[in-house]
């Protein structure tokens, strides 16, 4: 079920969201016929990446380009692109990384109260986990992550998970 639009790389001038490409409204309309709201995309046959349609109040939607993204794909305000989107059949809406998965595994109880959080707050996490490139990084930030998740019994300051980061001893 895979669809592609054609789209202007947008700056959203907006204090939270930064560049993006409006998606057409029939687009948004099929997919949500299809109760489908998480997606796999391309833009301009690049790397695949995971994301949802943003809306913008006004009746529009939008696929978020952050920063880093734009720099690979070498795209700016203005350029004509084409995104190619698929519906995201992870469990997730992103990829687990591998060390949070083995977490997983060996805490029974870390895990369960990182399966009772909401799914963008969990998106967040892996989020956080994924992007380090070292492996020895991302299994730093995986337990810090559900050792203050257990200490905290699921209540997630982001704040408070910065400040573990900094602490942690791990």
């Amino acid at each position: 079920m895979s669809k592609s639009f054609k789209g202007t790389v947008e700056n959203l001038k907006s204090s939270v969201w930064g560049h993006a490409v409006e998606v057409p409204g029939k687009l948004i309309a099929f997919y949500k016929k299809k109760d489908v709201s998480r997606f796999i995309a391309s833009v301009n046959e690049g790397d695949e990446f995971h994301c949802a349609f943003i809306p913008n109040g006004k009746g529009k939607a939008y696929v978020l380009l952050n920063k880093e993204l734009r720099k690979k794909l070498q795209v700016v305000a203005g350029d004509k692109v084409v995104v190619k989107i698929k519906p995201d059949e992870s469990k997730y809406g992103m990829a687990l990384p591998e060390e949070m998965e083995e977490l997983f595994y060996q805490d029974p109880e870390g895990s369960e109260v990182f399966h009772s959080l909401t799914p963008g707050k969990q998106r967040s996490l892996l989020y956080m986990v994924g992007k380090p490139k070292s492996s020895q990084i991302r299994v730093k930030k995986a337990i810090t992550i559900i050792e203050y998740l257990k200490y905290t019994q699921g209540q997630l300051d982001y704040k408070e998970l910065n400040e573990a980061f900094k602490n942690s001893p791990y």
